[in-house]
Order: C-alpha cells, then structure tokens, then sequence
C-alpha cells in the first residue's frame, strides 16, 4: 500500500501536471517552429501572441458570463475560442501586413526579423496593458475537479488522493485533436504540401507554381490556432496574466529547439521533456521518500533537487546543453 500511495504523491504532484504543461508549452513550441521553418526567422512575440488572443478569450468569458451563458459543465472559454482565434488571426496578418512582409522582400537577414519581432513583441505588451492591464484574471468557472482527493481516499482506502481537474483533462484532449488535425493537414492536403515545398527550398516551390503569398498566409492562420488555444489552454490552467506568457518564451524556444527547430514533431515531444524536466528536478519528493523508506530512514530535508525559483534555468540549461551537444535537437531540425 505505501508504494501505491507513492506512486499517488508522484502523479498528483508531477506527472499530472507535467503532462498538462507539457502540452501547453508544445502548441507554444509548434508556433516558434512554424515560423522558423516556413518564414524563416525566430518570433520572439510567441509568448505575448499568446497572451494577445487569450485577452479576448477572457474578455469575451466575462461577457457571456454576465449574461447568463454558459457552455454547461465545461468552461464557458471554450465558447470564445472561435472568436479568439479570429482576433488573433486578424492581429497576425496585420502585423505581417505592416511589419515583416517589408523586411521579407527585402530578403533580411533572419536576425534581422528576429530583432524586428522584438518590436512586435513590445508593441504588443504596451497593446494588452491599454485594454486588459497587467492585474491576474481569472477565468471563474475552469476549475471544476472531475475527481477530488476526499473521493479517491474514499474509493480506494488509500493515504494519498489523486485529484483530477477538469481543465488538465481539457488541456490533455484539445491538444491532441488540435496537434493530430495539424499533422494531417501539413502531411495530407495539398496546401500542406506546398507549405513543406516552400520550407525545404523556397526557389524551386516558386518555380513549381507554389504561391508564397498563400503560403505566408496559411502559415501565420495556423500559427494564431495554435498560439490562441495554447494561451487559453494554459490560462484555463492557471489564470491569465499577461506577463507571464513572457516568462513563457524561454521554455517555449527550449522546447522547440531540443526537439528540433523547424520539426513540428520535434516541437510537440521538446513540450514535454522541458515540462517534465521543470517539474521533476523542482519538485520536493520528502513525501514521496516517506512511503518507500524505513522509518529510521525517513529524510529530515525536503529531498528537493532545486528550488522551484530555478525552474527556468533549468530550461536554460537544457537549451545550452542541446546547442552544445546536439544543435539540431533530438529530431533533425529545418523540417515541416
């Protein structure tokens, strides 16, 4: 019984929750990738893009909430995630309109449009705080629990509970389907293909009548999808502040890069290794040591590797170790 319960202390502490960020952090992960790999350059907007087509999800949230409507025992966000989406959509291409196609003819160099996405990114920040501030919002009905600790003990007889929220399950289930229909589109539909073409070499996809134009356009439509549903996802999860979808960018490009900058699979299994290597080397397994142990072997620390305060540098430091050891990721980069 004490190894169950261990085993309990681990899934509702790290596996549960790695998964769930996990997930998060690959739809983040697949939208710097798309990006790298098609428009050939690092948007270093990725987390406040993020945070930009979330600020509508709650907005419109805390509208259909004052009226009385609800999407019954699932989030009333996932109501807005349409409307979200179209936003976001619309911002891209705008920006793409009126900032990087003029840097994209010019034929600039990729640094040069990462330092432009610079830009974008503050101009998009200084966007958020105007309309929504920089204060923590809340969605207010995501935190449903579809099972509860107290319940778990009860069934089982165990110690420890397992507690299951709704918005991990929720997280969990739309990452798949959104991930597994973006696969079949980039793998199976001919607009797909000529996204592939126009990545692998841009001059023979033009003379093959590839229209980059549509390419680029595609490209930024998918990217909003992704980046729209990983921040509401992710808000759902946690809560909406606008800043920390910044802090989120290191994780994020650590994540790409590990799995292969330019490797949309790559991408969606980098999510994962950050999010378990986060949570697994910050979490204090005291509790977890208690089960397995003798009494007399009981640990007096908190058996924590580093405090949760690190968990960027390890993201840091797994980003530095795989560009020192393996700068073309786990997967071979530079593929869509």
């Amino acid at each position: 019984m004490d190894f169950i319960n261990a085993i309990i202390v681990l899934l509702n502490y790290t596996v549960i929750p790695a998964l769930t960020y996990g997930s998060q952090l690959a739809l983040g992960a697949i939208f710097v990738t798309l990006i790298y790999g098609i428009l050939r350059f690092a948007n270093f907007a990725t987390g406040d893009m993020m945070s930009f087509g979330t600020m509508f999800a709650v907005l419109l949230t805390y509208y259909l909430q004052s009226k009385g409507i609800s999407f019954g025992f699932l989030p009333t966000a996932l109501l807005t995630i349409p409307f979200a989406v179209a936003m976001m959509i619309f911002y891209m291409l705008l920006i793409d309109k009126t900032v990087f196609s003029y840097y994209r003819i010019k034929k600039s160099p990729p640094v040069q449009l990462a330092m432009v996405s610079l830009g974008v990114m503050f101009v998009t920040q200084a966007i958020i705080r105007i309309i929504i501030g920089p204060t923590d919002r809340r969605f207010l009905d995501g935190e449903k629990f579809i099972l509860k600790a107290s319940e778990f003990k009860e069934m089982t007889g165990l110690n420890e509970g397992l507690t299951i929220k709704s918005t991990q399950v929720i997280t969990l289930v739309v990452t798949i389907v959104v991930v597994s229909i973006m696969f079949w589109f980039l793998n199976k539909t001919k607009t797909g293909t000529s996204m592939r073409a126009y990545s692998d070499n841009e001059d023979l996809a033009l003379l093959s009548g590839i229209d980059p134009k549509r390419v680029v356009m595609i490209t930024w439509v998918i990217a909003g999808i992704l980046a729209t549903i990983g921040g509401i996802l992710y808000g759902l999860d946690k809560s909406y502040r606008p800043f920390v979808y910044f802090n989120n960018m290191l994780p994020i490009f650590a994540a790409a890069i590990v799995g292969g900058i330019g490797n949309p699979y790559g991408a969606f299994f980098g999510g994962y290794v950050i999010a378990f290597a986060e949570i697994f080397l910050t979490y204090a397994y005291k509790r977890f040591f208690v089960y397995l142990l003798p009494e007399s072997l009981e640990p007096n620390s908190l058996m924590q590797l580093l405090s949760t305060d690190y968990k960027f540098a390890i993201s840091f430091s797994i980003l530095v170790v795989v560009l020192l050891f393996r700068p073309s990721g786990i997967f071979e980069g530079k593929k869509i």
